[in-house]
């Protein structure tokens, strides 16, 4: 089975070296990665270019016109499914996803369709956050699972491992998160198109080189954009295939 793990990226030059590292050190049959960097201006598709030269299982997808965590997400989904992966892991760049979960997930999809690295089941773990940001995720989580009916408990994680029919069940093409919102509108899609979600505990640590993207005006864009995925879905248009006239 071919796995590509997709990784985007703007200003992760600290990391993502080391990252590509760790995962090529768990020297996993046929896995691929593919890191889809927004032209940082940091230089971190320099580093990725120069490890692809060592490490052929290594692809840079370089965006130089668009920029925003969800359409590099589906700028990577798209580049797994065309060089025909059976699995895709998504992950960070800022080891808070550690690659040493990786074998956990792909042994997951043995019973699922959709693997999560939750932090809020048995064994999981927020590490190294402040009590503020823990609460606000707590309750982004409750707004979340209520309002799209997610039987989730990390409805947050942007660690998961995906098999090819999820990802062309729910329609890339009709997505539309460009930012962090794309992991609950990929959730919401899956768990529409009824397919089966395993959540597999892992420690979530906050990062150590480099600064966050998410801020308080992108959590509240990301809340907004979940009630219009509710409110397209009840109104029969959140994918393109129900749309009238399609």
């Amino acid at each position: 089975m071919k796995t590509c793990v997709m990784i985007p990226t703007y200003n992760e030059r600290e990391n993502i070296g080391s990252l590509i590292g760790e995962i090529v050190h768990l020297k996993i049959s046929d896995l691929h990665i593919v890191v889809v960097d927004d032209n940082s201006p940091d230089g971190t598709a320099e580093v990725v270019k120069n490890l692809s030269k060592k490490h052929p299982e290594v692809a840079l997808l370089l965006r130089t016109k668009e920029r925003g965590r969800g359409s590099a997400g589906i700028t990577g989904f798209r580049y797994a499914l065309e060089h025909e992966a059976d699995y895709v892991i998504e992950m960070d760049a800022d080891f808070s996803h550690h690659p040493r979960y990786i074998p956990s997930l792909l042994e997951a999809m043995q019973h699922a369709d959709v693997a999560i690295g939750s932090r809020f089941i048995g064994g999981g773990k927020d590490v190294n956050r402040g009590v503020i940001r823990k609460v606000i995720t707590n309750l982004a989580g409750i707004y979340v699972r209520v309002l799209l009916g997610l039987q989730i408990k990390d409805v947050s994680s942007g660690y998961r491992c995906f098999k090819r029919k999820v990802l062309e069940a729910i329609e890339l093409d009709s997505m539309i998160s460009i930012g962090p919102s794309i992991v609950s509108e990929v959730f919401y899609r899956a768990h529409l198109k009824e397919f089966s979600i395993k959540e597999i505990p892992i420690a979530f640590e906050d990062r150590i080189h480099g600064q966050t993207k998410l801020n308080y005006k992108i959590l509240l864009k990301t809340l907004l954009m979940v009630l219009k995925f509710k409110r397209l879905n009840k109104r029969g248009l959140l994918f393109k295939g129900n749309q009238p006239g399609d």
